[in-house]
């Protein structure tokens, strides 16, 4: 028989968690297996299960062995037996079976708890019988003796998977059999079936849905009682043996304890809607301060050595995660318990009552329930009192009559000069780790978990709410600390950190009581230039402190003193200090009232000292930290910055070589090449060599690091076309990486859509010749199946093609049209596609009008339809849909794209005239401005010359692509062509092919106002 207590066991067992795969004396060879075995298991049939065990168990003795050959065989042969009947059978018969090897019975239970997951739900694939799972649920609750800890643990957690699925509708027993089996006497079975009601407990709790919240609810009114007494016998038993001295019996019971307390949190949080009207709940919930006192008091009696220690601070922890739980899910229930959990929380933390009993983690839950009950917006009454719920009235009082000015006070402090205090081990750790402690985390819910991070969010939220008590106390500790501090002091040193501290964390609330400029000129500048060594700590302080009140207040004009101040801490000898001092620069630079030429006589020194930085720090982190700083420089600052990115453009490759394990690293750098990219504009180039393998790794989604890089990775390759002077065959041939990201069709098409468009912009002859039939390909397939705004994005890619080039991209692109001429004949019923639609079709009549006839005539045979019957019902559906085109530029193209249309003798385009008419007579008002001195109008949209902006020290200079953009604009006829001639030359050449009289006939298709209209516009030509 397997001793469980014993230590060699407990190693062994430890040992098989750990590989499950330990080398085993008998190395059997697949083909050792039994054949007629292997043969009967094979079918669907269910076998003898005698016979099945001893090959079953050959199977899993060699699955732990370390010896490949003999284990890979073995897995695949286990695999296969999955779905067999009578598998699940064999396998409960060996992990029950305590004679048998301990690593084979625990791949057993492994292997069992698997099936259910895959197999125990009556839909799945393969699903079990409902005789072999009622046979197996009668086996795994015949008896609660499992010797082996981890074993029994596995086995409690699988009998709650099949709790889950199948109680109490189709194992009523289940809770009965447990509720007996914990009162009796054995200790091993009453531990293992205490166990095994916990993880039922649990499980049952986190189902969701309402009737089985309901079905919850209804077991927990039938047990809580039982629960209640269980949790009270096994305390009290263990009290009396601690206080006895029986050290053996006192941890076997502390562990039942923890068991009962465990189930009874479930049942007390999750286990019913109106919990206050319960009286055996808020009983229990009432005791819980008496006994979490009690078990304080073992906690100092025992010291710090015994070997119940560990477990009686686990379950300190689990009584005030009772009262958390309670507060977050039952906020209301939680009233008449605020007063009692505020007056033990405040005792133990801030006063001599908690001396020598308190440790960390106990001190920061008793926080977090001081910080819940403050900051419950429950709790809060409405402006208008009358407003309020009677209960939310009530709560408010109890915290007022709690908060008194001297508690209040005296939690300030304490918070203050007590728990702000850096400790031994953190100054240590400043002295050996410098990097971890000044990029310590202390974001998201660190507060939950750590001490610092938590009474730093105690503090502001106690400030936040009583601040008209706590500013006069802050301030008065402010003011006992003027004018340098003795440098041998070191208790002073740390109290006035720990109240800097505390004056940034509060600068928000503190707005109004703080002449923070005054203070920054007369004393704390003064405080940055004591240099001995033990003022490090303040140095550190006050440029933290001035990085917090940056964005508060402080006076522009003050900013030159403050780039002196960092510049000279950026050469501090202290790595901590230097590393504070770069993070406030960056604060400093990323608020609204930078101003670039303030920064400018700094620049190249900050610049030089902060690449120095990232060269100086060798952990990951600080290296990402650095790296914020230098790409918010680099943005902020933008073209300023090209004289001096020589040496970290030639370092940024090296880095990037020696993150290749890191890839949050990787990002950082990937994030200051975007900024860097940005400032060097076309000078860009230069980076090539680096820069284009960089984005093929990055936006390569065979490779595994796509998968962190990805979304930087393709804003560099966009920033790079961006800022691309001229295509070169190295940046052509990235594009490659496309159409896999495509195929993603993930939250990035969108970039990729303007990385399209970027190509496009820089060479379209080239690009399209080389990518446009795989590009079509690739949109075809996600025109299947996309939302109406990815459809219009895809659109837009293919309009922009044929704009830039009427020719090729009307030609690559032709599998795409016929269905955006079907979507408009069809009459798309959604504005903004049918705008889209009307778009690209108006770009091929208009710069491509052979193209558009033989479209028509390939859609005419489609239809089934005359070429101008077709043509008819475009104009037609066009004129009636104009009003979806909401885009000046795309209702002048329209306008453009039917006038280009005239002069025609076919009848069907004469029939349209009117509306061909109403269409531009809309688009004049659309574009034309009239001048007001001589009354005559002109087009708004005509762009004659290309000029460089003169732009403001705010704005960024124009990117290569913008000016692609703009010398492309003066080629498009939207800007490149007066629509008010265009309509006059038209109409003429019309008038002259019908002569007089017949284009009379024809203008008189128009209504009398539209022409009047038309008249006034054209006036003058």
């Amino acid at each position: 028989m397997f001793d469980a207590s014993s230590p060699g066991a407990a190693l062994l067992v430890y040992g098989a968690i750990l590989t499950t795969r330990v080398r085993f004396c008998s190395k059997l060879t697949p083909a050792q297996f039994s054949h007629s075995a292997l043969q009967s298991f094979h079918s669907r049939v269910p076998m003898d299960i005698n016979s099945a065990s001893s090959v079953v168990l050959q199977a899993l003795t060699q699955a732990t062995s370390q010896d490949t050959a003999v284990l890979k065989p073995a897995e695949e042969q286990l695999k296969q037996w999955e779905t067999q009947p009578g598998f699940y059978s064999v396998l409960l018969n060996i992990f029950n079976n305590h004679m048998l090897d301990v690593n084979v019975r625990w791949l057993a239970v492994l292997y069992f708890k698997n099936g259910i997951d895959r197999y125990w739900r009556r839909v799945a694939p393969h699903a079990l019988s409902e005789e072999e799972k009622m046979s197996l649920r009668a086996g795994l609750i015949t008896n609660f003796n499992e010797p082996v800890n981890q074993i029994a643990t596995q086995i409690a957690v699988l009998i709650a998977k099949v709790a889950r699925l199948d109680c109490p509708r189709q194992w009523p027993e289940l809770i009965p059999i447990l509720l007996e089996s914990v009162k009796v006497q054995d200790g091993l079975q009453q531990h293992r079936a205490l166990l095994t009601f916990y993880h039922v407990t649990k499980t049952l709790a986190s189902k969701r849905l309402a009737a089985d919240r309901k079905l919850f609810q209804d077991l927990a009114a039938g047990i809580y009682s039982f629960a209640c007494s269980l949790w009270n016998h096994h305390t009290d038993t263990f009290l009396q043996q601690v206080c006895a001295g029986d050290e053996a019996a006192a941890i076997n019971s502390l562990e039942r304890t923890l068991l009962s307390l465990k189930v009874l949190r479930k049942l007390t949080v999750h286990g019913f809607n109106e919990p206050h009207e319960n009286m055996e709940v808020m009983g229990f919930l009432n005791a819980v301060f008496e006994r979490l006192k009690q078990f304080l008091e073992c906690c100092r009696q025992v010291g710090s050595q015994n070997p119940c220690r560990e477990k009686l601070e686990k379950t300190i922890i689990l009584y005030t995660k009772v009262l958390l739980d309670f507060l977050e899910y039952h906020p209301y229930p939680f009233i008449p318990l605020i007063r009692c959990s505020l007056e033990f929380a405040v005792s133990y933390v801030f006063t001599e009552v908690g001396e020598g009993v308190v440790f960390e983690r106990f001190i920061v839950q008793c926080m977090n329930l001081v910080k819940m009950i403050v900051k419950n917006d429950a709790y809060k009454p409405a402006k208008n009192i009358e407003d309020s719920k009677p209960e939310i009235l009530e709560a408010h009082r109890i915290k007022t009559e709690f908060f008194t000015h001297p508690t209040l006070t005296e939690i300030g402090r304490r918070l203050v000069s007590h728990y702000f205090l850096l400790t031994e081990e953190e100054l240590a750790m400043w002295e050996e780790d410098p990097e971890s402690f000044a990029v310590e985390e202390t974001g998201g819910d660190s507060w939950k978990y750590s001490l610092r991070p938590c009474t730093e969010v105690l503090f502001l939220d106690i400030f936040h709410n009583y601040s008209q008590t706590l500013t006069p106390v802050l301030l008065d500790m402010v003011q006992n600390l003027q004018g340098p501090t003795n440098v041998e002091d070191p208790v002073r040193l740390l109290i006035k950190d720990a109240v800097y501290n505390a004056v940034g964390l509060a600068a928000y609330e503190l707005f109004d009581n703080v002449d923070f400029d005054s203070w920054f000129k007369n004393q704390l500048l003064a405080e940055l230039q004591v240099s001995h060594h033990s003022y490090k700590l303040i140095r550190r302080r006050v440029i933290w402190l001035i990085g917090q009140w940056i964005s508060v207040k402080f006076k522009s004009d003050l900013r030159p003193l403050l780039y002196e101040a960092i510049l000279s801490l950026m050469q501090d000898p202290d790595l901590v200090v230097r590393i504070e001092t770069a993070t406030t620069l960056k604060l400093t630079v990323d608020d609204f009232e930078f101003r670039t030429e303030q920064f400018l006589p700094y620049l190249e020194s900050i610049f030089s000292l902060l690449f120095q930085l990232l060269q100086q720090v060798t952990e990951c982190d600080t290296k990402m930290q650095v790296l914020h700083v230098i790409s918010c420089v680099i943005e902020r600052v933008n073209i300023q910055i090209r004289p001096y990115v020589g040496c970290l453009v030639q370092y940024l490759p090296l880095l990037w070589k020696q993150s290749e394990e890191h890839n949050m690293l990787r990002c950082a750098i990937l994030t200051t090449l975007v900024h860097l990219v940005q400032g060097l504009g076309a000078e860009s180039k230069n980076l090539y060599p680096f820069l284009l393998p960089v984005i093929q790794l990055s936006t390569d989604v065979s490779q595994p690091p796509h998968v962190y890089l990805l979304e930087d990775g393709l804003e560099l390759w966009l920033v790079t076309l961006e800022n691309c002077p001229s295509i070169t065959p190295e940046l052509l041939r990235v594009f490659q990486n496309m159409s896999a990201l495509l195929e993603l069709s993930s939250e990035n098409l969108r970039t990729c859509f303007q990385i399209i468009n970027g190509y496009t912009y820089l060479s379209a002859t080239e690009f399209l010749q080389n990518y446009a039939e795989g590009l079509c390909r690739s949109f075809c397939e996600l025109l299947k199946d996309i939302t109406n705004e990815g459809q219009v994005q895809v659109l837009k890619v293919v309009e922009i093609a044929i704009k830039v080039s009427p020719l090729l991209g009307a030609h690559m692109f032709q599998p795409l049209l016929p269905n955006v001429f079907r979507g408009i004949i069809d009459g798309e019923r959604y504005p903004v596609v049918m705008s889209t639609y009307l778009g690209v079709i108006g770009r091929v009549l208009l710069q491509n009008s052979s193209f558009f006839s033989s479209l028509l005539t390939q859609m005419a045979g489609e239809f089934n339809q005359e070429m101008d019957q077709l043509l008819g019902s475009l104009i037609e559906m066009w004129v009636e849909r104009m009003d979806n085109i909401t885009q000046p530029e795309r209702r002048k193209l329209s306008a453009l794209a039917l006038l280009s249309l005239l002069p025609s003798d076919n009848s069907v385009i004469q029939d349209k005239f009117c509306g061909i008419i109403n269409i531009c007579v809309e688009a004049l008002h659309d574009v034309m401005t009239e001048d007001p001195e001589t009354g005559t109008f002109k087009d708004c949209m005509l762009m004659t010359h290309f000029e460089e902006p003169k732009l403001t020290d705010d704005e960024e200079p124009p990117t290569e692509q913008d000016k692609r953009k703009k010398l492309l604009a003066l080629e498009d006829p939207v800007h490149s062509v007066s629509l008010q001639r265009y309509v006059y030359e038209k109409l003429k050449a019309q008038q002259l092919l019908m002569g007089d009289q017949g284009f009379q006939a024809l203008m008189e298709t128009v209504d009398t106002e539209i022409v009047r209209q038309l008249q006034e516009f054209l006036q003058g030509l």
